[in-house]
């Protein structure tokens, strides 16, 4: 009997499992809501179309003496309506299952991960080829020009922005690649010498990109207030689980905004944060630094087609009552701390650091229960100096037809502290916010002050308290 090929954790994943809790699964979810309501059996014969181009999808965590691994596994996904709340746990100690899943409901496809096997870039690429595949095996006859689909909405379709780069070529580590599992992209540039061909040479700092979380500080940001920083708090959701909302518009107007004040969109929704967080906390207290961390593709410095995790966080703050605290000089604050800790030089002295300390001989002999101790000490020190956390996957583009068909695309964490997450599509900016907590007066000040600010906004959100939710349920009743 053959056994199963295995890979060790990469340099990101550890933290996850550390990390967890009841209230933060370290789940997250991306979604496409389509033209139409979605039939399930043809979205589960798509899944069984794309299932084996991923050979890391097919993984189970296990847990050895040391460390964490990923095993290869037998386990074929089934599609399921959505009947948990979103970003449910997925892993369970000891337990034998896959560390994804795929539900829907209505008109939404989802697919929710567990963070420690993938990021928001790689779940985007998993997404991308089920909804093509889904959309073909739907529509097998494309249609003529001027033909329209009498289930489909009208929607009017901006070009389609150009991809960075093809997404699904051959992993380049042949070894990882000949054990079924995608490769470690943290030790294939950072645990060797430094590699020429990283693109480290006139390269733009880059937006804010996928993945939410984990809360962690890099090392280098020169201005950084630990004691201080507003920690936001509030009632939490009865059962854990993530209260969500989500706010959708037209995508244009709010690149105007950003545009206006002369930064990115990633750090002009960012600013819009922290002002609403101010204003919802009635002026902050004692405490007047906001601290978020934001995430930075890796990728698109150091090229990999992996789609095990491969990102970092930058984290950026402000201190109210020290100098102009209008929006726009937040917005470009934020603009200046982030774009030097998010260059490639930059990134790769910080994540080297990382990995040097993960390869001590001290640390490497500990047994994985007293790493995971470390680790989650490591990780609740970060904490206290983080407010909210942010996230942007940025703009998607699918191929024909599935572009035509998806209407929406979403993406959201489970957090431990409230955070956005942000993405478009077809010029529908979706900017979803999670939160353990009921309260949600800080997106009714963001979505307040877009309004004032020209922008459309439609807002969308999941029931958490047992009032709202036995309203659902007698809503249910008279319906039926």
């Amino acid at each position: 009997m053959t056994r199963p090929a295995w890979v060790r954790l990469d340099n990101a994943s550890n933290i996850f499992l550390a990390a967890r809790s009841d209230a933060d699964p370290k789940v997250f979810r991306v979604s496409a809501e389509m033209d139409h309501d979605v039939d399930p059996l043809l979205l589960q014969a798509a899944l069984d179309e794309i299932y084996d181009r991923y050979p890391l999808y097919h993984a189970v965590m296990r847990r050895g003496v040391f460390w964490y691994y990923l095993q290869d596994s037998s386990l074929r996904p089934a599609v399921t309506p959505e009947e948990e709340h979103t970003c449910a746990a997925l892993y369970q100690v000891d337990r034998r299952n896959l560390l994804f899943r795929v539900v829907h409901h209505e008109r939404r496809i989802s697919l929710e991960v567990f963070h420690a096997l993938s990021d928001g870039t790689g779940a985007l690429w998993f997404l991308t080829d089920l909804l093509d595949s889904y959309v073909r095996l739907r529509h097998p006859e494309p249609l003529e020009p001027g033909e329209s689909d009498p289930e489909a909405l009208t929607v009017d379709l901006p070009d389609a922005p150009e991809q960075a780069s093809d997404l699904h070529a051959d992993p380049s580590e042949a070894a990882a690649d000949a054990l079924g599992l995608t490769p470690d992209s943290f030790a294939h540039y950072f645990r060797r010498r430094r590699r020429k061909d990283a693109k480290s040479q006139n390269t733009p700092a880059p937006e804010a990109a996928p993945t939410p979380q984990p809360s962690r500080r890099p090392a280098g940001l020169g201005r950084r207030t630990v004691h201080g920083v507003h920690r936001v708090r509030g009632t939490r959701t009865p059962d854990n689980r993530t209260r969500l909302v989500e706010l959708s518009m037209p995508a244009t107007q709010v690149l105007a905004l950003a545009r206006a004040e002369g930064v990115s969109m990633t750090m002009y929704l960012t600013g819009l944060f922290f002002e609403a967080v101010r204003l919802s906390s009635g002026g902050l207290g004692r405490s007047q630094t906001i601290a978020a961390s934001v995430p930075v593709n890796l990728r698109q410095f150091f090229p990999s087609n992996s789609p095990r995790n491969f990102f970092a966080t930058v984290r950026v703050e402000h201190t109210y009552g020290q100098g102009d605290d209008s929006l726009g000089a937040i917005c470009r604050g934020l603009e200046e701390q982030f774009r030097p800790e998010a260059t490639p030089e930059a990134l790769e002295r910080k994540l080297r650091r990382f990995i040097r300390f993960e390869r001590m001989p001290l640390l490497r002999i500990l047994p994985r229960g007293i790493k995971d101790i470390i680790l989650a000490l490591v990780n609740v020190a970060n904490n206290r100096g983080l407010s909210v956390a942010v996230s942007n996957l940025g703009r998607v583009a699918l191929p024909e037809p599935a572009e035509s068909r998806v209407r929406r695309m979403m993406f959201h964490v489970a957090a431990v502290r409230p955070q956005f997450c942000s993405m478009s599509h077809d010029g529908m900016l979706t900017v979803s916010f999670t939160s353990p907590f009921t309260e949600t007066d800080h997106v009714r000040e963001f979505a307040r002050m877009l309004a004032d600010g020209g922008v459309d906004v439609s807002v969308a959100a999941t029931r958490v308290t047992e009032a709202e939710v036995a309203g659902a349920a007698d809503l249910a009743e008279v319906r039926s």
